[in-house]
């Protein structure tokens, strides 16, 4: 398994939360992204709009949006 990234480029991470599903909603001070579930839901998901992520404000957001940590790194090393 591939390690978790200390300082994960902004792109490379939006087009991770892309191929699991989230759309780009909002681009401002923070990206605005949202999942349609298949039970009719929406999962909300708001990130800094900052140029490098730390591995720490990445842990939130997964966990704030429900990711596990494996499926988010199959989808970042793609």
């Amino acid at each position: 398994m591939p390690k978790f990234p200390v300082d994960a480029p902004r792109a490379k991470v939006v087009r991770a939360f892309e191929r699991l599903g989230f759309r780009l909603v909002r681009e401002g001070n923070h990206i605005a992204m949202l999942r349609e579930n298949p039970d009719g839901t929406n999962t909300p998901l708001t990130m800094p709009n900052h140029r490098i992520l730390k591995s720490s404000t990445l842990r939130t957001i997964l966990s704030q949006a429900g990711i596990s940590r494996d499926d988010f790194l199959k989808a970042y090393e793609k």
